[in-house]
């Protein structure tokens, strides 16, 4: 995220914008600002507060992810060895739950049907009931 003093480059988050092309556009702007018009410093003070803001947003709704994903993988670890009723393709299957798969974005859990089978990559949106 850095700008080379050199090459003038700069890397691109993913999603727009970061504070260096910022204020790279905004030494450009002033470099080549009419000496007989100045531009207003509060303007560009609300710029820089605009966009501060802007980036402070985003990287609230980054932690909050964040806190979803962790928050989705603490209760999942609780169904171990509770019995779920889950909606399934075939329909509403009850079972035991017997293994926890972290590795994904979202906690995949492997129930264990009354009937003694063994359905595995069930998401926490399918489960109806706990008990």
């Amino acid at each position: 995220m850095a700008i080379d003093a050199v090459g003038g480059s700069s890397n691109l988050q993913p999603n727009g914008l970061n504070m260096q092309d910022f204020l790279k556009v905004l030494l450009t702007q002033l470099t080549y600002q009419d000496p007989l018009k100045p531009m207003d410093n509060q303007q560009f003070m609300a710029q820089m507060a605009q966009f501060t803001t802007l980036q402070q947003s985003q990287e609230l709704n980054g932690k909050m992810d964040q806190l979803i994903s962790t928050q989705s993988a603490l209760q999942s670890v609780g169904l171990l060895g509770r019995t779920v009723d889950i909606n399934t393709s075939g329909g509403a299957v009850t079972g035991t739950v017997k293994a926890l798969a972290l590795s994904g974005d979202t906690p995949q859990l492997t129930i264990q049907t009354t009937a003694g089978v063994t359905l595995a990559n069930i998401s926490l949106s399918q489960i109806v009931t706990v008990r």
